[in-house]
């Protein structure tokens, strides 16, 4: 093996079995294997977090306290190691203000092109506006009422940070007297101190008249002289202020005669809906009210949801507003961009901004994010695409010799899509830079330089390298489950027949987002799954209209429909459950255990113990949410948190308990040899065993190993769960609820974190949901589900506005035919082989 690598000795972490690794440096390495076997343990908890506490620790202690702190995986040694950055499925921002504009940057580069090349334009009457001269402006000012007393101000300082000393000084000593400092005229005489990190603004008086019909000449010489003086000051720009009453603002480069509307100073600021110089002063820049609850997320009424004001509307590039260039999808963007024509000055000034621009949509369209629109939300984005817009953004950054660590960045992408992200994975590979994938999609597989293959299980059952090589190794490799699959020797097989639909739940003009009035017809009792591309309007159709309006009818008896014109079959469903990648706890006191109600019995069999009535401990005494039965030292955690400041909070194991959440007196009732303690540390297959004689709790523990997760402990804690690990706790809690055969299922992407192997235990459980007389539906891009599916709708062709289309629908075999369907391209292939 080639040592010119990142030398791993002794890793342990988790369920990983003290094991040495040695991955080579420079190239696409993936690491796959059974969920659950330990991939993010090596990948993430071993090598990332190491990287990034060793460039935390080289940094003063006075910058670590700003940092968030990582504590030492446990693992030997660590040779050979690169800075790390982490590219993970979190969800990019919840910040309203965060947009893929601002999260790529393209919003800054944006920006500042509107302030070098923007027309401005009149927000009144439309026309383009033109710089004013003086005498413009002094013919303005005195056609103002006779009497009328004003201010000729030289705004100097215009909403800025700092004390502004010497400014002062030097105004003293040029014979200046008086100055409007933050809307207050002060005397210059005085000493005046301003808060250093406060903005502010300073304008000079430069003259005080009042304008008066019969010296109206005498007037006009000594207003022009007054405004020239002012315009020299302060870059061009005068205020005219009326002694009780509004400002005038002129400026020698913008301003609308007709209308008699000056704009201030075009600068980046202007468009940026952060700041209070750019952003609708209704909303705040956020596009919606914020205000009373009744108004609340009510889009804003002044900027009409665009966010900024309406001066930074009204200027425009190639006769689109920066609001307008932000709405369109990357792919117009990118056309947009392209297509732009400069006279030569401006072509100067906007060539290397828009070299920017173009690389970064450039970027996202190789990742395939081309249906995103600049404005999108990121609290919007899935996993999946948050991770892929922080990839492109990385590229931009062309940092070398880094170690880029990912995980599964192929969820949400199409077959035909997944090729461009290959070939970005390559480049950031070819720029000198380690690329570390945590992967189970095939192609990625084939694809890459270096295989680490681990398991050979999950769990307890995993943590150990089974093959390590190059794809053709691990392909010659028998021990190797992955290869065996990769070989064909093992394959996930076509069903022997097809359920038939006879009844069916059809959505009428579907217009949600990208949908373009589309009638659709689900299958009733069948996997039916939904196709597409991204951003083909998958997501829309079954969550922001199907799901939406069932809940509506189910839960809140609405009859009104969001998003369509009609749904028909409704009342063949009782119930509507999403299972999602969500957490099923937020907290490590959540567990397997409790969501799925096995606790509840565990418990009860507890208390149900002849020494546990005799003590009169109840149900309630095993529970480590409240008194009574728990540590109280560390309420119920095992652990205390002892807070250290700036450094990292340390994590200690409770003394009194010693890890086990109960208090001695608890501890003391066993069944079968073992304490609830002993019992909560148990996996789902030994359990099963161990609970051989109590049905109730071997029902709900089979469930658990019908969905593939039999290597998780009962009392492992939500928060070390994987989003796959968590959807399929939540299948199991369905399957051990009594069918009433009138459910209907939504997953989104459920083989997330799947392994082939895993995959097809995923297609039983569905299976038998389905062969209960309900109904299931799963967005999917995995070929493997797609073609065990009843039903497929494709959408498309295209995404963003190019989607929303019903490309085709049928069987699998159907689907296949169709030439326009890039899902049944993919399908002809999977199904020959099948």
């Amino acid at each position: 093996m080639d040592q010119q690598g990142i030398i791993i000795k002794g890793a342990r972490e988790h369920n990983l079995k003290n094991i040495d690794v040695v991955i080579p440096r420079d190239r696409f390495v993936v690491i796959t294997g059974l969920s659950g076997s330990g991939k993010s343990s090596l990948a993430f908890d071993t090598i990332y977090s190491e990287g990034q506490r060793r460039y935390v620790e080289s940094l003063s202690t006075y910058a670590r306290q700003f940092l968030e702190q990582m504590s030492k995986p446990d693992v030997d040694s660590i040779e050979g190691l690169s800075p790390a950055i982490s590219i993970e499925q979190k969800t990019t921002s919840r910040n309203p203000r965060s947009t893929v504009g601002t999260i790529t940057e393209i919003y800054d580069y944006l920006r500042l092109l509107f302030a070098r090349i923007g027309h401005p334009y009149c927000y009144q009457c439309g026309k383009e506006i033109t710089s004013q001269t003086v005498e413009q402006m002094v013919d303005k000012t005195l056609s103002l009422p006779s009497g009328t007393r004003i201010q000729v101000l030289s705004p100097i300082v215009r909403g800025r940070k700092g004390e502004y000393r010497k400014e002062f000084a030097d105004l003293r000593g040029k014979g200046f007297v008086r100055a409007r400092v933050d809307g207050e005229v002060v005397d210059l005489e005085r000493d005046i101190v301003l808060a250093k990190n406060k903005k502010h603004t300073i304008e000079i008086v430069i003259d005080r008249l009042v304008l008066k019909r019969d010296l109206e000449e005498r007037l006009r010489k000594r207003l022009a002289d007054s405004i020239e003086m002012a315009l020299r000051l302060a870059d061009g720009v005068v205020v005219i202020h009326i002694v009780d009453g509004e400002d005038i603002l002129f400026s020698e480069r913008l301003a609308c005669i007709d209308c008699g509307i000056s704009y201030p100073e075009v600068t980046p600021r202007v468009f940026s809906f952060n700041s209070p110089h750019g952003a609708c002063p209704d909303c705040d820049g956020l596009g919606i009210r914020i205000g009373d609850e009744e108004d609340a997320g009510i889009v804003c009424p002044s900027c009409q949801g665009k966010r900024l004001k309406k001066e930074a509307l009204a200027i425009k590039v190639e006769g689109r507003s920066i609001d307008e260039v932000t709405r369109l999808s990357i792919k117009s963007a990118v056309q947009f961009f392209n297509a732009l024509r400069f006279t030569r000055r401006e072509a100067f000034i906007a060539e290397r901004i828009l070299k920017e621009i173009r690389e970064r949509l450039h970027f996202l369209s190789n990742v395939g994010l081309d249906y995103l629109t600049l404005d999108r939300e990121a609290s919007t984005l899935s996993g999946g695409e948050g991770q892929r817009i922080r990839l492109a953004t990385q590229i931009g950054s062309s940092l070398v010799g880094v170690l880029y660590v990912l995980d599964e960045p192929s969820i949400g992408l199409h077959q035909r899509d997944n090729v461009r992200l290959l070939a970005t994975l390559k480049r950031l590979r070819d720029l000198g830079n380690t690329v570390l994938v945590v992967e189970h999609d095939e192609e990625t597989i084939r694809e890459s330089d270096y295989v680490i293959d681990m398991g050979p299980g999950a769990g307890v059952h995993g943590g150990r390298i089974i093959a390590h090589g190059t794809p053709g190794e691990i392909i010659k490799d028998k021990n190797s489950l992955t290869g065996r699959y990769l070989a064909g020797d093992l394959t996930i097989s076509l069903p022997k027949r097809h359920r038939k639909a006879t009844r069916y739940l059809t959505i009428k003009e579907a217009r949600e987002n990208n949908l373009r009035g589309v009638d659709v017809s689900i299958p009733i009792g069948l996997l039916t799954a939904i196709t597409g591309v991204s951003g083909s309007g998958k997501s829309t159709l079954l969550f922001e209209v199907l799901y939406k309006n069932l809940v509506n009818s189910l839960y809140k008896r609405s009859r009104t429909c969001e998003g369509c014109g009609a749904i028909l079959g409704l009342e063949e469903f009782d119930k509507v459950i999403n299972i999602d990648q969500s957490p099923i706890g937020r907290t490590p006191r959540s567990n397997p255990a409790t969501y799925t109600g096995l606790f509840t019995h565990i418990r009860d069999l507890f208390a149900q113990l002849p020494e546990s009535r005799v003590r009169g401990y109840r149900a309630g005494r095993y529970s480590f949410n409240v008194k009574g039965g728990r540590c109280e030292a560390c309420q119920g955690d095992g652990l205390i948190k002892i807070e250290m400041h700036f450094l990292p909070d340390v994590y200690v194991t409770c003394e009194v308990c010693k890890g086990e959440r109960y208090n001695r007196e608890t501890l003391d009732i066993k069944y079968k040899g073992k304490n609830i303690a002993g019992v909560l540390d148990l996996t789902v297959a030994q359990a099963i065993d161990f609970f051989e004689p109590i049905p109730v709790i071997r029902h709900k523990l089979e469930t658990l190993r019908a969905v593939g997760l039999d290597y998780i402990k009962l009392g492992q804690a939500a928060t070390t769960l994987s989003g796959g690990e968590a959807q399929r706790v939540k299948l199991s809690k369905e399957l051990s609820r009594r069918a009433t055969g009138r459910t209907l299922y939504i997953l989104d992407e459920p083989t997330t974190g799947l392994h082939f192997a895993d995959i097809q235990k995923l297609l039983d459980v569905l299976n038998r949901l389905v062969d209960a007389g309900n109904s299931v539906v799963v967005i999917e891009h995995h070929p493997d589900v797609i073609k065990n599916a009843d039903y497929i709708i494709d959408l498309g062709p295209e995404g963003g506005d190019e989607g929303g289309e019903v490309v085709a629908y049928g069987t699998p075999e159907d689907v296949a035919k169709e030439e326009r369907s890039y899902t049944g391209r993919f399908l002809r292939e999977f199904l020959a082989y099948g």
